[in-house]
C-alpha cells in the first residue's frame, strides 16, 4: 500500500480525520466563548482577567451552558482520538476502499449529528442513537483489525 494522499484509501481517511478533529477543535473554540459570555470560569487567574464576580467578589462558577458544550467536546475526545488511531490501524489491512470509506463516512456523520443533538439540544435517544453509531464504525475497524492480524 502506497502511503501518499494519491492513494484513494489514505486520503480517504485523511479528509475524514481532518474534519472530525477541526471539529473537536471549534468545540474547544465554542467553550471558551461560552465561559467569557456567561463569565463563568473556573480557574482563578481567568476569573480575575475576564471579570467574573458574585456580589462584588471574584469568584469561580460554573454555569449549564458551558458545561453541556464542555461535555459534547469530553465525548469528542472520547470517541474522535480512538477513530483515529484505529482507523489508522484498519487502513494498514488494505481494506476494501468502498467499506473503508462507508466505515469513515458512519462516522464523520455521527459525530457532527451528535454534536448538534447535543448542543440544540434534541430530545433523546437521538443523540444516543448517533453516539453508538460512530462507536460501533470504530468498534467494527478494530474487530477487522483484529481478524486481520490472527
Amino acid at each position: 500500500m502506497e502511503l501518499s494522499l494519491k492513494n484513494e484509501l489514505l486520503a480517504s481517511f485523511a479528509w475524514y480525520t481532518v474534519i472530525v478533529v477541526l471539529k473537536m477543535m471549534i468545540m474547544s473554540i465554542i467553550c471558551v466563548m461560552h465561559r467569557i459570555r456567561n463569565k463563568a470560569f473556573v480557574n482563578e487567574e481567568d476569573t480575575k482577567a475576564f471579570g467574573s464576580s458574585v456580589k462584588g467578589k471574584l469568584a469561580t462558577v460554573t454555569n449549564a451552558a458551558v458545561e453541556r458544550v464542555r461535555r459534547c467536546h469530553l465525548n469528542d475526545i472520547e470517541n474522535i482520538i480512538p477513530f483515529v488511531i484505529i482507523g489508522f490501524a484498519y487502513i494498514l489491512t488494505d481494506p476494501a476502499v468502498e467499506t473503508a470509506i462507508f466505515h469513515f463516512q458512519l462516522f464523520t456523520g455521527s459525530r457532527i449529528a451528535h454534536t448538534f443533538c447535543y448542543l440544540i439540544p434534541i430530545p433523546q435517544p437521538s443523540r444516543f442513537v448517533f453516539c453508538m453509531s460512530g462507536y460501533m464504525a470504530t468498534l467494527s475497524m478494530a474487530f477487522r483489525t483484529l481478524a486481520a492480524l490472527y
